[in-house]
This record gives structure tokens, C-alpha cells and sequence, in this order.
């Protein structure tokens, strides 16, 4: 059996202070991303820290590369990261440029 998609029977209608809250809201999301980019920086600089630490044993160089490797995996998401929030307030900017044209 398939499913279509069925047109609203009434379309939306768009209040421009409806948007500027929900373009508020996408902005707040923006900047919750921004903040785990933040918690992201200070774990990686501990992360670097950490391997300083000089420990010439077998045991702690399979440590500073235990590190380092988790340290580029969080680089990774942590630019992930912050390309989302540069793309949620481009998003943002959208919600409110849309409730202006209209239905």
C-alpha cells in the first residue's frame, strides 16, 4: 500500500511575528551548537596537555597515540560542528526571509 503526500487543505498562513520567534529559536539552537564547539576546544586542549606529558615507556606512547587519535576524531566532529552553526543561522536568516513573502 503506498502512502502519498496530501496537500493541506488549508495553506499556512504566515504571521511575520511567528517567524521572527521561530527564527529566534533556530538562532538559540545555532548558539547551543556553538557552545558545544566550546566544550569541544577545552577537551581537545586538555587532550594536548595530556600528551605532553614526556613518558619515554612503551606504555605511555601507546598512550599519547591512543590520544592523538581521539583527539583528531573530536577535531573532526568539532568542525562538523562548527560548519552546522554557521549553517543553522544561514537557516535561520531563511525562516524569516520566507514569512515575509507570503503564502
Amino acid at each position: 500500500m503506498s502512502v502519498g503526500l496530501m496537500p493541506a487543505a488549508n495553506p499556512p498562513v504566515f504571521d511575520p511575528l511567528e517567524c521572527a520567534s521561530r527564527s529566534h529559536e533556530v538562532q538559540r539552537l545555532a548558539w547551543r551548537i556553538k557552545a558545544c564547539v566550546d566544550q569541544a576546544d577545552a577537551v581537545l586542549a586538555s587532550l594536548r596537555r595530556a600528551q605532553m606529558e614526556h613518558w619515554l615507556s612503551p606504555a605511555g606512547r601507546a598512550y599519547r597515540t591512543t590520544l592523538a587519535v581521539h583527539a583528531s576524531a573530536l577535531m573532526r566532529a568539532r568542525e562538523s560542528l562548527d560548519s552546522a552553526v554557521a549553517r543553522v543561522l544561514r537557516h535561520s536568516q531563511n525562516v524569516s526571509v520566507s514569512g515575509e513573502r507570503g503564502p
